[in-house]
């Protein structure tokens, strides 16, 4: 396996070598020198681990690097990663050699395999006990094939610790239902989640379908190379322990908001026009598998590298609305997050990450999470994006307490602009491409005079060079259409100057 291995690195282009290094950093594994920077102290001694990041280190030293590893576990990864590599080039391969012929929806398999969180969110242990890997058929059938089905899974949080299958369910391009069952985690179960999954232990007596049960279904299901469509779709496979290579992920072909991809619930507002499921309400499997379907439905209709628009004053309320809890412990359930606010609620869970785990909370409106965030107890500072967070010491039930913490889900200055537009765009139709980058770089050369104003009159002499950039900035704002997000931070960090300066003046 090893010389297999080893020839099999040799051939992987770089920048794919790179991607492999940074994920075996992140899940901690070593090689017979240690792990990543360990192993640069060893290799390369007059430089060292002062240059760790491997997208500035030679091919040579990503190739000894893991070629170092020895152990059998570290083995089955590194051969899982380029399976996975060799199977979007056998993909992106028949694509160049047939791309009249590539249907539109193997084109959707393309655009989330070459999404750039790909590789790591779909590299599962595949190789460990109790996962079933579904085989990609012959090229021909593979080029014929275009049938697709959506799904949506339910978890609980188990008692070891881990989340197990409660629900899954299967919709075809009809929208009819093929597969719709109940899974016995046949383990002790902490936290059923049931405001999210709508599952009740009651809900689970009698019920014998096995996780073994379901991934016989679902080979059935895809054995012909079916492609499989669902929103964070890996987080479903994890739990399916199922690995299959055809794949869509609506996460990933919709354009994203803010660096983070939109919610099942924003696209559907935005992109099909219907509210997923009413405020506090459980999730529903079939509701949210549907969803999935129909998103990939209006992808194909419009043509599939047509972006499709979202409504970017809907898109922005809602992320607004929300806080993001993240670092839980855990073995913390779910339920004694309800007292953290006064304010009504609704609790959506994120899967696990190793010891904790993360939520979303969904107010009524943007203006009733920045009330919740500022009322709420605790240290504030910034994450390392710059976004205003809070560590929370929460009083448990049991008499202990968890430390946590409380994200905003945007800058500040966005809260402005959803005010801004419930009075003045709440009326208006999806823009027109061409348009809307024009409106979008009108408010931002708004908001930096006004900035400028600001500053001026603050402190005329230390302003000299901020306002030079400044009218430098409505130059090239002039001249063509800045990315959003580089907006976004240049605006965050004159705010931040300002406010700065204002603290000084009072000093």
């Amino acid at each position: 396996m090893e010389d297999k291995l080893s020839t099999a690195i040799s051939t992987v282009p770089a920048k794919v070598l790179v991607e492999i290094v940074k994920l075996a950093q992140k899940q901690g594994r070593q090689g017979d020198k240690g792990g990543w920077k360990e192993f640069l102290n060893v290799y390369d001694k007059k430089v060292g681990s002062s240059l760790s990041d491997p997208a500035k280190r030679p091919r040579e030293t990503l190739v000894a690097f893991l070629l170092s590893f020895t152990e059998k576990a570290d083995l089955k990864f590194l051969d899982h990663i380029l399976r996975l590599h060799f199977n979007r080039e056998v993909l992106k391969q028949i694509r160049k050699e047939s791309s009249d012929s590539e249907s539109p929806q193997q084109r959707l398999v393309h655009l989330t395999m070459e999404h750039p969180f790909y590789l790591s969110k779909y590299a599962f242990p595949s190789y460990d006990k109790d996962w079933v890997v579904t085989k990609l058929p012959k090229k021909s059938k593979l080029m014929a094939s275009s049938e697709i089905v959506a799904i949506d899974c339910e978890m609980v949080l188990c008692e070891d610790g881990t989340d197990s299958l409660v629900r899954v369910c299967v919709v075809d391009q009809n929208l009819q239902v093929k597969l719709d069952e109940k899974v016995n985690p046949f383990k002790p179960v902490a936290d059923y989640r049931t405001e999210i999954t709508g599952i009740t232990a009651a809900d689970l007596d009698g019920v014998s379908y096995s996780l073994a049960d379901i991934q016989k279904s679902m080979k059935k299901v895809l054995k012909k190379g079916t492609i499989l469509v669902g929103h964070g779709l890996h987080n479903d496979l994890q739990a399916l322990k199922l690995d299959h290579s055809r794949v869509v992920d609506t996460s990933f072909i919709f354009s994203h908001f803010n660096g983070r991809a939109p919610s099942l619930g924003t696209l559907c507002k935005s992109v099909l026009g219907y509210e997923l499921r009413k405020e506090g309400a459980p999730h529903n499997c079939v509701d949210d598998a549907c969803a999935a379907m129909r998103l990939v439905l209006a992808k194909l209709e419009h043509g599939v590298d047509n972006d499709l628009l979202l409504k970017e004053k809907d898109v922005l309320e809602n992320e607004m609305a929300k806080l993001l809890i993240h670092g839980i412990p855990i073995d913390i359930p779910s339920k004694e997050l309800h007292g953290l606010f006064p304010e009504k609620f609704t609790l959506e869970l994120k899967p696990p990450k190793k010891a904790t785990y993360s939520a979303h909370a969904t107010f009524k409106n943007p203006e009733e999470a920045e009330r919740a965030f500022k009322n709420l107890k605790g240290r504030r500072e910034k994450d390392k994006n710059g976004l205003q967070q809070k560590v929370i010491k929460l009083d448990l039930g049991t008499g202990s307490t968890a430390n946590f913490y409380v994200r905003k889900m945007g800058y500040d200055y966005m809260l402005d602009q959803v005010s801004q537009r419930k009075r003045g765009l709440e009326s208006e139709d999806l823009p027109d491409p061409k348009k809307l980058k024009t409106d979008e770089c009108g408010d931002h050369l708004k908001e930096i005079e006004m900035l400028k104003q600001k500053l001026k009159e603050n402190d005329m002499s230390k302003c000299d060079n901020h306002l030079i950039e400044i009218d430098q900035l409505k130059k090239d704002l002039s001249a063509k259409s800045f990315q959003i997000s580089t907006q976004d931070k240049i605006i965050s960090n004159l705010r931040e100057q300002l406010e700065e300066m204002k603290k000084k003046r009072k000093k």
